[in-house]
């Protein structure tokens, strides 16, 4: 009885863990999928589809196609931020274009660096179209003096400002001006804020004609125009390290004791498309801010009087001529040409033997020498005479004076 009831309970044990295993298999096939419910909020929580659209395609990304579809904002983060060639970090010189950089004004040039960026708040956006422009420090021979951040309408729909930077250049500090373009290029990696966090622009995208405006970063309260939120990212992955985009120090220039990363190739490309240089109503907001004495650090001790403009800055024209886009120069595979000609110098000396027989037979020249040396002596004498004979003797002639003598029989 004891061995019957230990098998009972065998049996009975094992088929309830088969019961068991099937019961949990078909809870689990039954359970819903609750991970899509759980992230209602997975749409603010992306990447702002304006980190995608803001950068410029390169030879390392895939083209944009005709219908204007840009690869995940992800992705091209991903792939777009390859640094750029390594090059001498203590000199730091690089520049959107170094022929241009200026756009025919005075070259800023200060033996040190500028102030850290203060803090402010931005003001209301004035309407549809307007972008910001962040603030910066410019320089006069009193020093540096703060712009103030201004909204502004682009020269032409569909245009992003990418913001001017001070670099360090051969020992200075040189302010590179912005300007406006399809795609966002290169601004020394400075964090100005509002949607410029140092890489490309968070703060909205075109879409057509139409500018959406990103309401995380902008202070955007009117309701005729296209808004949406999304979590600004500032970080940026750089083989394969993200890097905190965000200078906890303020830092206003590119250059050592500054922000110190290279330009990627997104952002080099963009300086190859087609650029407007900053318009004559965003110069002259900067020669009134030179006008206020409070503006000027050595004053104000890097708390401007004013730090954003509440007047928006109208569309003006150009300072200077429109830069057409223009392809990277990619001329260097022309040096292997030189190196087949070598093979011609082995054809010289083979016509130089043919040459050299030929020319023996032309030995009779030296009959012409003989035939000059006999007339020369013969013309030379009689020119000796000639002389001689010039005196004419009109004496003898005088000799007949018979005629004379007649008259003497008398």
């Amino acid at each position: 009885m004891n061995s019957n009831n230990k098998v009972l309970s065998l049996v009975v044990l094992a088929t309830a863990s088969i019961a068991l295993m099937f019961g949990v298999g078909c809870n689990k096939n039954n359970t819903p999928d609750n991970s899509a419910q759980s992230q209602p909020a997975q749409t603010d929580q992306s990447p702002d589809p304006a980190a995608a659209a803001n950068l410029a395609p390169t030879t390392e990304t895939q083209p944009t196609s005709t219908n204007n579809q840009q690869p995940p904002a992800s992705q091209a983060m991903q792939q777009n931020s390859q640094p750029a060639p390594q090059q001498d970090a203590s000199d730091n010189d690089y520049e959107a274009s170094n022929e241009d950089s200026s756009y025919g004004q005075p070259v800023l040039q200060a033996p040190q660096p500028p102030p850290p960026l203060p803090e402010y708040a931005q003001p209301d956006c004035p309407g549809d179209g307007y972008l910001w422009t962040p603030g910066y420090w410019s320089y006069a021979p009193q020093g540096y003096y703060w712009v103030p951040g201004a909204w502004a309408q682009p020269p032409q729909v569909g245009f992003l400002w990418t913001p001017g930077y001070w670099g360090f250049v051969g020992g200075q500090y040189r302010y590179n001006y912005g300007f406006w373009g399809r795609h966002i290029g290169y601004y020394g990696g400075i964090n100005y804020g509002f949607g410029y966090v140092g890489v490309g622009y968070q703060g909205g995208y075109w879409n057509g004609n139409r500018f959406n405006y990103n309401r995380s970063v902008n202070n955007v309260n009117i309701t005729n125009v296209q808004v949406y939120n999304r979590t600004v990212t500032n970080t940026v992955i750089i083989n394969n390290t993200t890097i905190n985009n965000t200078t906890i120090n303020r830092s206003s220039y590119n250059g050592p004791g500054g922000v110190t990363r290279r330009p990627l190739p997104t952002e080099i490309a963009a300086t190859r498309e087609q650029r407007i240089p900053p318009m004559t109503t965003q110069l002259q907001h900067r020669q009134e801010a030179a006008q206020n004495r409070q503006q000027f650090a050595s004053v104000n001790h890097g708390r401007p009087a004013i730090l954003a403009a509440t007047k928006p800055i109208p569309q003006g024209k150009p300072i200077a001529p429109v830069i057409p886009a223009h392809a990277a120069a990619v001329a260097r595979p022309a040096p292997p040409e030189p190196r087949a000609q070598p093979s011609r110098p082995a054809a010289h000396p083979a016509p130089t033997k043919t040459v050299t027989p030929p020319r023996a037979p032309p030995k009779p020249a030296p009959m012409r020498e003989a035939k000059p040396a006999t007339p020369p002596p013969t013309e030379r004498k009689p020119q000796h005479p000639a002389p001689e004979a010039t005196p004419k003797t009109s004496h003898p002639p005088a000799k007949k004076e018979p005629p004379n003598e007649k008259p003497k029989p008398d």
